[in-house]
């Protein structure tokens, strides 16, 4: 029975690490979610088959009550609202793992026929620490993207001194523990301690840092998960959770590297500014600001050759998907050649403006990253940019006092015309005002997002 579990686990890794690759493209990213819920469904099954569960009731009454509630959260959850469940999500997985490891070292304390082995004990206060600064760290920003929290960066005198202090804490507790494991009080101190450091290591991250924050709170749930595979002796929870911990720090730093940052600096606050009306550098952008309105754009558009669309986190907010893709279809009918320019760090999570097209029947070839499409808006007639700000700022390039400087940006002012869709001037999280609004070759479409785009549709279907 052993070796039959064994082999599973293998078929059932094989299926997470084809899932993982597959993911890494819109157009293989179904099939790889579908690979990887095969192999944890293989996985579950394999588990509960294993000869050292005792009793199936309450096991029988948590997969009903889990599975009842997460398939409410996908059936009931929008799209716009899937950064928000991805943090939650994580934040559960990391609370698992904090009691699953809390749970094992009481049925071993409690126990006088068994003892803790060295490797065992370490592992818990890993999982202990890991798993509650990921449950408590995903919760903060999730009320961050909810809006139930303050989405600016949040800074106090001595924070990065309280910060090492309760770290240092945790090391010295942990070392105490394994020790001595009969130190039980130690280790729901670590448990209280890592709860805490989750909420004072979140806050300070402004909401523009939203996606690098969720990256790394997803590799904390997928390191935390390790761990309490080697608590339980489990080798599937030990490769899921290295998959999950490896390929989220590469995600993390993928994204920082999108934003010309280091990752201590998202995580000390580095937009000190965020989400401000105005901020660094705005004053010092002089010119005059030209808008056009659902009639003139559509002109503009019937005129050209070819479109570029660059979606931002206004878009999500607007919930605009679909009126962009209807503009996209009205657009081909006439000829006109239509593509999406998708920066790396565009809305609240990796691969956010990816789902929200995805989801309004977008076809995935006519997504492009940054470095694939940054050429081409030299040659393109007209780009709409829809909510998205600092990513298209040209300050990233031009101001070396700019707090974005040296960000890798979409070369939207390369492009011929650029109509840009916002509710108003106002500035994006960096907390500076956009020079793109000011170019000769810039007009100001304003309005919400999706009502402004239907009625540039409209417009375009009667000339």
């Amino acid at each position: 029975m052993e070796i039959i579990l064994n082999i599973v686990y293998l078929i059932s890794s094989i299926f997470f690490i084809f899932g993982i690759k597959k993911l890494s493209s819109p157009k293989t990213a179904r099939q790889g979610n579908l690979y990887a819920a095969i192999g944890m469904l293989l996985a579950i099954i394999a588990t509960l088959l294993d000869k050292q569960v005792i009793t199936y009731e309450y096991i029988i009454l948590g997969l009903i009550i889990g599975a009842t509630i997460g398939t409410l959260m996908a059936v009931k959850v929008q799209m716009t609202g899937m950064p928000q469940m991805v943090g939650l999500l994580n934040g559960f997985g990391g609370g698992a793992s904090a009691l699953v490891a809390t749970s094992e070292f009481y049925k071993v304390f409690n126990n006088p026929a068994l003892s803790f082995e060295l490797s065992v004990i370490i592992s818990i206060v890993l999982s202990v620490l890991i798993g509650g600064v990921t449950f408590t760290g995903s919760l903060i920003a999730f009320g961050k993207l909810q809006g139930l929290v303050t989405g600016k960066v949040v800074k106090y005198t001595g924070q990065n001194a309280i910060n090492v202090l309760l770290l240092l804490a945790v090391v010295v507790g942990g070392v105490l523990v394994v020790l001595d494991p009969s130190k039980q009080m130690i280790l729901l101190g670590i448990l209280s301690i890592s709860l805490i450091l989750g909420v004072l290591l979140v806050l300070p991250i402004g909401g523009a840092d939203m996606p690098v924050a969720i990256s790394l709170l997803n590799s904390y749930s997928g390191l935390a998960a390790s761990m309490t595979g080697f608590v339980l002796q489990n080798n599937m929870l030990i490769i899921a959770g290295a998959l999950v911990g490896a390929s989220g720090i590469i995600l993390t730093l993928i994204m920082t590297k999108a934003m010309n940052r280091s990752l201590m600096n998202v995580l000390l606050g580095g937009w000190d500014s965020a989400g401000s009306v105005s901020g660094a550098g705005s004053s010092e952008i002089k010119g005059d600001v030209k808008s056009v309105d659902a009639e003139e754009a559509a002109m503009i558009f019937d005129a050209a050759q070819s479109v570029i669309i660059v979606p931002g986190y206004g878009m999500a907010v607007a919930q605009a998907q679909h009126a962009v893709r209807d503009l996209m279809n009205i657009l081909e009918s006439k000829g006109i050649n239509v593509r999406f320019a998708i920066h790396h760090v565009a809305g609240r999570m990796p691969g956010h403006m990816n789902v929200l097209l995805a989801e309004a029947q977008v076809e995935y070839d006519k997504l492009y990253a940054l470095e694939d499409i940054n050429d081409d808006f030299s040659n393109t007639d007209v780009v709409l940019v829809v909510g998205a700000n600092d990513v298209v700022n040209p300050a990233a390039r031009s101001d070396k006092n700019s707090p974005i400087y040296g960000m890798p940006i979409l070369n939207v002012d390369y492009a011929k015309t650029v109509i840009v869709n916002k509710r108003s001037l106002n500035v994006g999280y960096a907390g500076i005002s956009n020079e793109l609004f000011f170019k000769p070759n810039t007009l100001m479409y304003f309005g919400d997002a999706k009502e402004a785009i239907s009625k540039l549709v409209n417009e375009i279907k009667e000339l």
